[in-house]
């Protein structure tokens, strides 16, 4: 075998066993590993803390130290700083209740062939509250940056349309806008919560199905952030069509989703994600931002726009005065 070859297949090895990885840092998670070893602890005691099995624990300390997740010394394990940042209850970027949805995801893509001869999901596993959280998880990472992004200059009202925690809808309002947030009544009850731990203001709650109820009017942004690949396109017309409806006259509508190219091959996270809605929605995928700008032109919007992001595009489009 040629050095290349032997390259490709190593390469091609380190793709395939890349869940590794994955199940362990889901399962470390499951057992909030990281909490308790913000202090340095053996492998026993931290057996005795998590109620495991005492070999099954050190092999997994170390494998967790290897990835980097922990640190070793004089046989004691102890969260890294990577993981300190991300993982451990009160940090400023936590993402555990990410990591939790994916434990979910991660059923439901184990029915893969399944959904590639049905074309349909099969929804082994759903857990409601971990994803609204998980949504929170997300968008804290990129939210000043969107929010710097939608120019809300003149704008007094908006809708977060499908907003879930509310993140998006909590940094608006506390630039000086009126939100309205809108979603299904259990990521509603959510919202609130976490908008009274943050102390928001500014911000009413609406719940309902948007595809069926009324979403409201007079608003001058409609805000639709990673809602889109859930859908399909007769739905997205039928969104479109709600949100234009909804606006004032030279209001604007924002969409945000991840990133694909007209081949639907790139990047890479773009279209392993619709892969992600091929296993847990009905008629749900990646979008190009060709593809949004065309149904937005179709549904009467103009002046259609488009900024990257780091892995997400913003497509910004406006409803005419009259």
């Amino acid at each position: 075998m040629t050095k290349k070859a032997l390259e490709q297949v190593m390469e091609f090895r380190r793709m395939m066993s890349g869940f590794w990885v994955s199940r362990l840092i889901l399962t470390a998670n499951n057992f909030n590993i990281f909490n308790h070893l913000t202090v340095p602890r053996s492998a026993l005691a931290a057996a005795k803390i998590l109620k495991t099995d005492g070999r099954a624990t050190e092999i997994v300390l170390d494998a967790l130290t290897a990835i980097g997740l922990l640190r070793k010394a004089a046989g004691k394990y102890r969260t890294s700083p990577m993981a300190a940042n991300f993982l451990v209850d009160d940090a400023p970027y936590y993402q555990g209740d990410m990591v939790r949805h994916a434990d979910t995801l991660w059923k439901n893509w184990s029915a893969l062939d399944e959904s590639l001869k049905k074309g349909k999901p099969t929804r082994k596993a759903e857990n409601y509250r971990v994803f609204i959280n998980a949504m929170n998880n997300n968008a804290s990472l990129r939210v000043r940056d969107v929010v710097n992004a939608l120019d809300l200059k003149g704008v007094r009202s908006a809708l977060d349309l499908g907003g879930g925690p509310g993140t998006y809808s909590r940094e608006m309002a506390g630039r000086g806008v009126d939100v309205t947030l809108f979603d299904l009544p259990d990521a509603i009850a959510i919202a609130r919560k976490i908008t009274k731990n943050a102390g928001a203001r500014n911000i009413r709650f609406m719940a309902g199905d948007f595809l069926k109820n009324p979403i409201g009017t007079g608003y001058d942004l409609v805000f639709i952030s990673q809602v889109l690949h859930s859908l399909s396109e007769r739905e997205i017309l039928s969104l479109l069509r709600k949100s234009r409806a909804s606006l004032a006259p030279g209001g604007k509508i924002v969409i945000q989703e991840f990133s694909l190219d007209n081949e639907r091959t790139s990047p890479v996270q773009g279209a392993l994600f619709a892969v992600n809605m091929l296993v847990n929605t009905d008629a749900g995928r990646s979008y190009t931002a060709r593809e949004i700008k065309g149904w937005l032109a179709k549904t009467g919007f103009s002046g259609v726009k488009e900024k990257r992001m780091n892995e997400t595009v913003l497509i910004t489009a406006g409803k005419k005065k009259t």
